[in-house]
């Protein structure tokens, strides 16, 4: 039998929505959306529907967040960025509700004197946060590790910050902005959570909510009242976080099932469930994915908590499996619409397309079919989190056919 080239685990956490309703309340969302129309450019993204790719894989629907046209970001990230520079503006002047139009004024800059922000980034975060720096006239100190391609850190230029090469992989550049930050007075506006250091995350987090609201009213006008199957990806965890617990929240007692997709060589929150001790385990190494995005080793924790008591599988898959993804929505069956996603917001539906194909050849454990439920009634939510951020690498992929498909996963028809 041809055995499979992903990791999987059924994960029964508290399933106690509790932490999730108190992180990601619905006034918070509603906060963030009104803080975002605020900003030039903002836009509704698509929500696209592929009812030929449901039929061939045998179920209701597959609804894919847009977010590759997400402002002129190419992606998701600003919108958490966006979101915590806020908050942080506004606890550092003891005020609240403060405009947009107000955060880039003469008077607020006056009034914040030397505001520098710092962060680490694989790209989409530093680039998100590049941008809202030199919209509102900050300056934004981005830290790259050694293996982060020339697009990725062009695109960070382009928005005016600075850009640092780090030796060694992402959570040693989120060391060293660190470090620099302490030393110079600059503010840290990290994704990441650690010790010490959760509130900013956490306004990341909560400014993803507006993604999923706007994606839970498109579904509504679609006749989706919610999700069956949310496949969501995680490096540090924070998107994945929001995402379960933002539909954890809204729909308690009823909640969709929740798969975690990563990375097969930077799987840090499968490692952390996979231990069973509740706590966050570090990956070591070069974490050397081309799904960028995810390169993570060190979940972040306030993140991981909410995945871990509320997701309800967590996957690894290999690169191809992110490059098919990428080739599926760049050649669509015929009737569904053409999507264009990177490396990293394609591997929920490479992992969707792989798990469907493992079933129907026979190869899907019964534990994990079991648990997956995917059947004709099912409507499956993911995000794109990004387009072609990085022009080199997609078209290695899309155009040369780089990390192709091993014959033995490919050679069945799954119509």
């Amino acid at each position: 039998m041809v055995q499979n080239d992903y990791k999987y685990i059924i994960h029964n956490g508290s399933k106690d929505r509790s932490g999730a309703k108190e992180m990601f309340p619905m006034e918070r969302a509603r906060e963030a959306r009104k803080f975002h129309r605020q900003i030039p450019g903002y836009g509704i993204t698509p929500l696209r529907s592929m009812p030929e790719l449901s039929n061939m894989l045998g179920v209701s629907g597959i609804y894919i967040k847009d977010e590759a046209r997400r402002l002129v970001l190419n992606s998701f990230k600003v919108m958490g960025g966006s979101f915590a520079v806020k908050n942080l503006i506004e606890k550092k002047l003891g005020e609240k509700n403060l405009s947009w139009d107000y955060l880039r004024s003469g008077e607020c800059r006056r009034r914040l004197g030397n505001f520098v922000v710092c962060s680490a980034t694989d790209g989409n975060h530093g680039r998100g946060l590049a941008w809202v720096c030199q919209q509102l006239g900050y300056l934004c100190k981005i830290y790259v590790h050694s293996e982060t391609s020339q697009p990725r850190i062009d695109a960070i230029k382009r928005y005016g910050a600075s850009v640092t090469v780090n030796p060694g992989n992402y959570d040693d550049a989120c060391r060293r902005a660190v470090k620099d930050a302490e030393e110079n007075g600059w503010e840290v506006v990290s994704d990441t959570s650690w010790d010490g250091y959760t509130e900013i995350p956490t306004w990341i987090m909560q400014g993803y909510m507006t993604i999923m609201l706007e994606a839970q009213e498109q579904l509504a006008g679609v006749g989706v009242a919610k999700p069956t199957h949310v496949f969501v990806q995680a490096g540090v965890g924070a998107l994945a976080a929001a995402t379960v617990g933002f539909y954890s929240a809204l729909f308690p007692n009823d909640p969709p099932k929740f798969i975690i997709v990563e990375p097969d060589k930077a799987p840090c929150v499968y490692e952390s469930i996979k231990a069973g001790d509740g706590r966050c385990h570090s990956v070591k190494g070069s974490l050397d994915t081309i799904m960028a995005g995810l390169a993570c080793g060190d979940p972040s924790p306030v993140a991981f908590d909410i995945l871990n008591a509320n997701a309800d599988i967590f996957l690894t898959m290999p690169d191809y499996v992110a490059a098919r993804g990428m080739r599926i929505l760049s050649c669509p069956l015929k009737g569904d619409p053409f999507v264009i996603s990177g490396e990293s917001g394609a591997v929920p539906l490479g992992a969707l397309f792989t798990l469907v194909h493992s079933i129907k050849n026979g190869t899907c454990d019964s534990e994990l079919k079991k648990a997956l439920d995917l059947n004709e009634d099912s409507n499956v939510f993911m995000i794109n989190t990004e387009g072609n951020t990085d022009p080199i690498q997609f078209h290695r992929i899309i155009w040369d056919g780089s990390d192709p498909v091993p014959r033995k996963f490919s050679d069945m028809d799954i119509r």
